[in-house]
């Protein structure tokens, strides 16, 4: 699977209303086929960032960047942006999470 986790820095005004302004975004991600997950967190130490977590089957992340709502994202999302975001992006084995064994629960 290709695994990417991206950071977002909002700019302060826009970041209480962020995951309204990327819903359409997300929710198109998301009924793609081969999104294994699209996933959003809040920074706990800094409020105006946010961090993407996702995953695509190897085959379907071209279909994603090539997507329309991609191309609207790339036009729609910036204006609310404090910086462009930062991203780490590898391919993986497998689809989903491994357990975190070093903390099990028993």
């Amino acid at each position: 699977m290709i695994f990417i986790t991206a950071k977002f820095r909002i700019l302060p005004e826009h970041a209480e209303n962020w995951p309204e302004i990327s819903r359409s975004f997300t929710e198109a991600t998301r009924a793609e086929p081969g999104c294994l997950w699209f996933d959003w967190s809040r920074s706990l130490d800094d409020p105006n960032e946010y961090v993407l977590v996702e995953a695509f089957e190897d085959d379907a992340a071209a279909a994603h960047v090539g997507s329309e709502h991609f191309r609207t994202a790339q036009q729609e999302l910036p204006r609310h942006l404090a910086e462009t975001p930062r991203i780490v992006n590898f391919q993986v084995p497998g689809t989903d999470w491994s357990e975190l064994g070093e903390l099990a629960v028993r």
